[in-house]
């Protein structure tokens, strides 16, 4: 499974993230591009505990066959709900908003070995290997999402 965690797929997406451009309207949702830039910061910022989100209560997602389903099978549905703590951020400028999320990017995408991880508020209780792995998938169907 692509992870983050793995510098050639981390390079790719940087790769990916130099070709997007503010003015790139989404093939689905309402988040503009620096919106979606933000959303996927604050993610990052979840996982590793820095931005608090609550749990959402639903058992049969944090299931091991449900969350192996997700990260193998399952593609990212368009347009799902997502947390209001990832949505709510007024993004700052672009280049600002585009070069900290590169950071949160190699961040997370090259852990310390005492990385501490938040849980998930869908999945629970997540691996730093998992959390490559989910960062990778959301960040690859956003960047889809501006056909990048």
């Amino acid at each position: 499974m692509p992870t983050i965690q793995n510098a050639a797929t981390r390079a790719s997406i940087h790769a990916r993230l130099d070709r997007l451009s503010p003015e790139l309207k989404p093939a689905w949702g309402r988040m503009s591009a620096a919106q979606m830039l933000a959303h996927l910061t604050d993610a990052f910022k979840m996982a590793v505990g820095e931005l608090p989100v609550a749990p959402k209560n639903r058992p049969i997602m944090r299931t091991w066959f449900f969350k192996r389903l997700f990260f193998t099978v399952i593609p990212f549905p368009k347009s799902a709900p997502t947390a209001t703590e990832l949505v709510s951020r007024v993004p700052d400028a672009w280049s600002d908003e585009l070069a900290t999320l590169k950071v949160w990017l190699d961040r997370v995408g090259k852990p310390s070995p005492t990385q501490r991880w938040a849980a998930h508020p869908l999945f629970g209780s997540l691996s730093g290997q998992e959390w490559g792995v989910l960062a990778h998938k959301h960040m690859d169907h956003h960047l889809r999402q501006f056909g990048v």
